[in-house]
């Protein structure tokens, strides 16, 4: 087609109607099978929401209790119940997930993007944090939830908590925590992949950059919790005993891997709300930001630093002087990369001139709340002040000032911010200022005394205290408080559901943005972007002349959909050089039904339900398999494509270049990350014991696990040489090579568990063979899944759905079994090496 057929006005007309059917949102009943990023985000959001209404709800339910001495609103055994889920659902269910809700939501649009590039990878993220969130709250309401705090220390949730709560939040939220980690994939991808021709690197919006840190920490900092969690399950329910001191366990390994993923966690829920201030604060400076590269290396270094600080959390617990020392100047380090941010947003204020607005107010607020959490914060970092604050209610102030004042606030700017891109509409400036100063009043007369109360000694996780110590009058105006900060949010809420009918649309680009989220039209379109524009600069919408009218008109990339598919552009990760154009996929339920059986797989186990998980297991994995088959890899029907401006692109490409060649390498990075945690269990043993591995105890020996390794290795080279043979177009030898892998990767799981197996390690005996068992089924269950990668390529080389030219999943397979052969080494190295060299 010509560039003057393409500029006509019923060419546009035409276009833009093939556009809206490819990407229309499903109707009825199927509305639920829709995997748009406007959608799937809009339901993370509203649920994440829901979820952070039911634990303030909790919340005012405490305060209650506390409002007076020997109150008996609620029993001890109701306040631990309550205490601990009112953490939980504020820290898994809300301050992580909402980042990820808009992330989804606004990311697309952000990077001038049709959508993510694996819509139905966050649709099932979306359904399994649902589910799982719902079985962790509901267990509350049967007087079954877990007692022993957000953070689950043993021995007081193994040998004094003998109900199901601990396993509810063990297995519940471990599940949550996987949805997780796969919304923290599709948002790296997205950012590094799905860039608009000539956004490089260093011109990316700068909530995009700290989506960048906060997805990369998730991937680092979520499978040390994952790792524990499976420790602490196995001792609860098979009485492996890893924190148990008298079969040579330690509860302290639990804190480590706790406070890994703890510190990190602050910065993971602060960092998204400095992002989305990000936004704003130039918005209403009108001005670009100040100090762009700083920001950026700022929050990198946030990130970095935040896994130094884990110990942070553990001064009390007896460690030498010398690691508290290091750990508390690491704390306080941590407040050098937050204080240029700061200033930086401070000082783009200063060289703009500033539009108000209700935003502004909670922006504000949340800068000076967060730097009294964070000079708190560098208080408890000096320890011989934690000793006497430690488990006070000066760390419940301490902590609601970071939260509240890092999170919340930014958020509620971000409500008010981006509300008209997502309904069209905007929420009332008039109701925003009212609860902007209930929130804001009500916040700091809840949690401001509780500083003073805790400095005065009152404990933290007390469900009541006596008359006549002080802590009378001061609980009572944290809970008046509370009551303030409730109705805020109340008023809140009702500014968000009242009916707008009569109310007009929004203007377009009412904020007079200059980032490429607000393109959008109102109302918006499920299309996400009308065509995917060139980026030269930083704010397009301020420096690029006639840019909206060009990307009206569909003059760039990517304007038709002619065969009636959803199609994105995929970029290089530096210069965002165009490489690919990108299918993804459409609305179905199979995302639904894959969470639906995984999260009965883990609600089985919970309850020991053995056969019912393992069946819940296996149709999950069928589900998977069939949602992969037809869903990816994708053979086109021609190899290029015209996306415009005299560009054609290829439709299928494998490798480094491919978005799922980077799925997998993430996923596997976090996949390794949680197998370093239990190799790091196995050295913490090693220091805390004089003779261990102990000699009274066998050990696997080393004729098995050596003889495991050289079969999985060899395993390993053929997948490899299949590999090429399918590539040079050898179908013959790519099945036998792929075929004998198979067999050799079973033999080999076979070979590591003969190991512990035949010499009889017992794993409840102590704490020694069962951190063997635990390493050597880590690595055999990772060969199963190895060697069912390898019978899915046969079975699609055999159906015509992978050939010598279209090679993805071959490719993506061996990146597997990269990281499989890594682990299966490190694993024989420490169970048959050490033991020799120790």
């Amino acid at each position: 087609m010509s560039e003057q057929d393409r500029d006509s006005a019923e060419y546009r007309r035409q276009s833009a109607e093939r556009l809206l059917k490819a990407w229309e949102t499903p109707r009825g009943w199927r509305y639920w099978s829709a995997v748009n990023n406007s959608e799937v985000g809009l339901w993370y959001t509203v649920a994440s929401f829901c979820f952070f209404l039911f634990g303030g709800v909790l919340a005012l339910l405490m305060r209650i209790q506390l409002a007076v001495p020997g109150n008996t609103f609620l029993t001890a055994d109701q306040y631990n119940q309550i205490f601990t889920m009112h953490g939980s659902v504020m820290m898994f269910l809300f301050a992580v997930p909402i980042f990820e809700a808009f992330s989804i939501m606004v990311l697309p649009e952000m990077l001038g993007a049709r959508d993510l590039p694996f819509p139905r990878l966050s649709a099932y993220g979306f359904y399994s944090f649902v589910i799982g969130g719902i079985f962790v709250c509901g267990s509350l309401f049967f007087d079954a939830a877990p007692k022993g705090g957000w953070f689950m220390y043993p021995p007081l949730t193994t040998s004094y908590q003998p109900g199901i709560g601990a396993d509810i939040w063990l297995l519940g939220l471990t599940f949550i925590e996987i949805a997780s980690i796969a919304a923290a994939i599709e948002l790296i991808v997205g950012v590094l992949k799905c860039r608009p021709p000539g956004m490089r690197i260093n011109l990316i919006p700068l909530y995009c950059w700290y989506i960048l840190v906060v997805a990369g920490m998730i991937l680092f900092a979520f499978p040390p919790l994952i790792a524990g969690d499976i420790l602490l399950e196995m001792e609860r329910a098979f009485d492996w005993p890893f924190f148990d001191p008298q079969r040579g366990g330690d509860p302290l390994l639990w804190q480590h891997l706790f406070w890994i993923f703890g510190h990190p966690e602050v910065y993971i829920v602060f960092l998204p709300s400095v992002a989305l201030m990000a936004m704003m604060v130039p918005t209403f400076a009108r001005t670009p930001m100040v100090g762009y590269s700083w920001v950026v290396l700022s929050a990198v270094g946030t990130g970095f630093l935040s896994f130094g600080l884990w110990v942070h959390h553990m001064f009390t617990t007896g460690l030498p002087g010398i690691s508290i020392g290091i750990f508390s100047a690491a704390s306080q380090a941590v407040a050098i990369p937050t204080g240029v941010q700061l200033f930086c947003f401070l000082a783009t204020f200063t060289a703009g001139n500033v539009k108000r607005s209700v935003c502004l107010h909670f922006i504000f607020a949340g800068l000076a709340t967060f730097i009294i959490g964070g000079l708190t914060g560098v208080m408890v970092a000096v320890a011989p002040f934690d000793f006497q604050a430690h488990d006070t209610f000066f760390i419940v102030g301490h902590l609601h000032y970071v939260l509240i004042g890092g999170t919340i606030f930014p958020i509620m700017a971000g409500f008010y911010y981006f509300f008209p891109l997502v309904k069209g509409k905007q929420l009332s400036e008039r109701i925003g200022r009212i609860v902007f100063w209930l929130v804001l009043i009500g916040f700091n007369i809840t949690f401001f005394p509780m500083h003073i109360t805790g400095l005065l000694g009152m404990p933290r996780r007390v469900f009541t205290y006596p008359a006549d110590i002080g802590f009378d009058t001061l609980n009572l105006i944290s809970s008046l408080g509370s009551i303030i900060l409730a109705a805020g949010f109340v008023l809140f809420l009702y500014d968000v559901v009242r009916p707008r009918r009569n109310q007009p649309l929004s203007e377009r680009n009412p904020w007079k943005a200059g980032t490429l989220e607000w393109l959008a039209q109102m109302p918006d379109q499920p299309w996400g972007v009308r065509t995917i524009p060139i980026i030269n600069s930083r704010y397009p919408l301020w420096e690029q002349p006639d840019f909206v009218r060009d990307v009206d008109e569909g003059r760039f990339y990517l304007p038709d959909a002619v065969e009636g598919r959803r199609e994105t552009l995929v970029t290089t990760v530096i210069d965002a050089e165009p490489i690919q154009c990108l299918r993804v996929g459409g609305p179905t339920f199979l995302t639904f039904f894959a969470a639906l059986f995984t999260g009965g797989f883990f609600i089985f186990a919970t309850y020991h339900w053995w056969l019912a998980a393992i069946l819940s297991g296996l149709i999950a994995i069928v589900v998977i398999l069939t949602w992969v088959w037809t869903g990816t890899a994708e053979i086109p029907e021609k190899e290029m494509k015209d996306v415009g401006l005299g560009l054609s692109l290829p439709l299928y490409i494998s490798g480094p270049s491919a978005v799922g060649w980077w799925a997998m390498f993430i996923t596997m990075t976090a996949d390794i990350t949680a197998f370093v945690s239990l190799i790091f269990g196995y050295f913490f043993y090693w220091t805390i014991h004089d003779d261990f591995p102990p000699q009274p105890l066998p050990g696997p020996g080393v004729f098995w696990p050596v003889t495991g390794l050289v079969l999985v290795m060899i395993a390993y080279g053929l997948t490899l040489l299949s590999r090429r043979w399918n590539r040079a177009g050898y179908t013959s030898a790519f099945y036998l090579s792929l075929s004998l892998a198979a067999v050799f990767s079973l033999a080999g799981g076979c070979a590591l568990l003969a190991g512990p197996w035949l010499t009889g390690l017992d794993p409840t005996q102590h704490v020694y063979p069962a951190i063997v068992w635990v390493l050597t089924g880590w690595t055999v269950l990772h060969v199963i899944l190895g060697i069912i990668m390898q019978l899915y390529c046969l079975a699609r080389r055999a159906a015509g759905k992978m050939t010598d030219r279209w090679d993805a999943d071959i490719v993506n397979v061996s990146l597997y079994w990269h990281f499989l052969a890594l682990t299966v080494v490190m694993t024989v190295g420490v169970i048959a090496g050490f033991p020799s060299v120790s």
